[in-house]
């Protein structure tokens, strides 16, 4: 599989995470080669975008357990996956809430499968930033103003929505010290 040398769209990427997805689960790819797709395709905003609707809806249970490799790449770019991580997981479980009010089961459990994954990829990789964005995030719920007031705003999200963005979040502060659990820090 060849990446684009450019930054790719996010249609590109999407198109292209398919594609390394199938070869993922082929076993058709060295390690090194894993880690290069990936960074290549979180390179950028678009790129990551595309890279991760793609691998935090995929149906394969592979996904489930991120490969060391995939991991490799996606930490190549922190502040761009970070902060996309931090999003997806907020939005993917707004969302599953979202669908289940509307009696689509089986949607809700697809957003439920990639707040899952996001929440998995945020505490395996451990990025500097993440801890910060969630607590930012948190906060902004609490106070109904903040950091991520305009991320809230513009997805629409009600006051039950984004308590269960908040039920998503507090696992992953109190998990980890570095991530806020220890109160004060």
């Amino acid at each position: 599989m060849t990446v684009t040398p450019s930054a790719p769209s996010f249609e590109s990427a999407i198109s292209q995470a398919r594609t390394f997805l199938d070869r993922l689960q082929a076993g058709s790819l060295p390690e090194t080669d894993i880690t290069e797709i990936v960074a290549a395709l979180v390179g950028t905003v678009a790129g990551a975008r595309g890279f991760f609707v793609v691998y935090l809806t995929d149906e394969r249970s592979l996904l489930d357990q991120p490969q060391a490799a995939v991991m490799k790449g996606l930490r190549q770019h922190p502040e761009v996956v970070g902060d996309l991580l931090v999003k997806n997981l907020a939005m993917s479980s707004a969302m599953a809430l979202h669908h289940q009010r509307n009696n689509d089961g089986v949607i809700a459990l697809k957003s439920q499968r990639a707040s899952r994954r996001a929440a998995t990829l945020i505490q395996t990789l451990e990025l500097d930033n993440t801890g910060s964005r969630l607590e930012q995030l948190q906060a902004t719920i609490a106070a109904g103003r903040g950091q991520y007031t305009d991320f809230l705003n513009r997805w629409g999200y009600d006051a039950e929505q984004q308590q269960a963005i908040a039920e998503a979040i507090a696992p992953l502060l109190t998990d980890r010290p570095d991530m806020g659990g220890g109160g004060g820090q």
